[in-house]
């Protein structure tokens, strides 16, 4: 029933990946999935060193062709790798990723702005290639992971201007929390729970840039439509072509109201079986060739 934009495994670990909690497992994440309805997953790599210790996109290659095709690989590369500088050579082992599997890069996240010459550099390969980007983003510069915005997202806005081609997949709470005018700057990095009174930025951004693509995945982008199901329904409905299903699923028994919400939405009429299906997988099929 649905395919997952984003996830996470790790394969057995002795500590907890991030400090907090213990990641699951490949054989643990498709149990968890078949409890969901979930077909198909992209598993996404882990590689800056802000947050989580680190996997490489070769275990993550290993632990999908491990799963039979019910696990897709992403590939994620670090905007300071090789020379930590502006013109690093990154198109090669880009490509080298993507002719052996990979299907976009991400979780891209360093605490870097949007703007910082390596992360535009990054950017420049990855829209070369033809893969989508899976973006996290922070609130602040220190003390988190995600790249850095500013509030009204100006320079992602800058960069979907930079770079016409590269498809970026928008995540995490600053992103989904200015789906709405804030009432508090604060709110941006956190779960507004107030209902829509006027558009933020975000929808603007998709009208105005073809290439910026919802990832619907974690609480950010839950809570982004279950803090007003009327909005949450006309915006589905509008950008229909361009949301995707995802869990962020980190240890196996994190949370998913989105799949209950998007059912409902179903059930009750208020999404179309088409409307439904284009969120729920056939978009994924359509931009990852799955």
């Amino acid at each position: 029933m649905f395919i997952d934009i984003h996830a996470h495994a790790y394969r057995k670990f002795g500590v907890k990946q991030d400090g907090r909690q213990h990641f699951a497992t490949p054989e643990q994440l498709l149990v968890r999935h078949a409890e969901l309805g979930i077909e198909q997953a992209c598993v996404l790599p882990l590689i800056g060193p802000e947050v989580y210790l680190p996997e490489s996109t070769e275990e993550v290659m290993d632990l999908c062709e491990a799963s039979g095709g019910r696990l897709v690989p992403f590939c994620n590369l670090d905007p300071r790798a090789f020379t930590n500088s502006p013109d690093a050579p990154l198109g090669d082992a880009l490509r080298y990723y993507r002719d052996h599997g990979c299907k976009g890069i991400g979780e891209v996240m360093p605490n870097l702005p949007f703007l910082d010459p390596l992360v535009q550099n990054l950017f420049k390969h990855v829209e070369a290639v033809g893969f989508p980007l899976t973006f996290d983003i922070a609130a602040r510069i220190g003390g988190t992971y995600g790249l850095y915005d500013d509030a009204g997202l100006p320079q992602l806005e800058q960069s979907l201007r930079n770079f016409p081609r590269l498809k970026i997949f928008g995540h995490g709470p600053p992103f989904w929390a200015e789906l709405a005018q804030l009432e508090k700057p604060e709110d941006r990095a956190g779960y507004p729970k107030y209902p829509v009174q006027e558009e933020g930025v975000v929808p603007r951004l998709f009208r105005e840039h073809p290439n910026l693509y919802g990832d619907l995945s974690a609480g950010s982008g839950y809570n982004a439509l279950a803090r007003d199901r009327a909005y949450a329904v006309q915006f589905l409905n509008e950008f229909q072509d361009r949301l995707l299903f995802g869990t962020d699923l980190c240890a196996v028994d994190n949370a998913v109201p989105l799949v209950d919400l998007l059912l409902d939405l179903r059930s009750t009429g208020e999404l179309s079986e088409a409307v439904f299906r284009k969120i729920a997988r056939e978009n994924a099929v359509r931009l990852l060739g799955l």
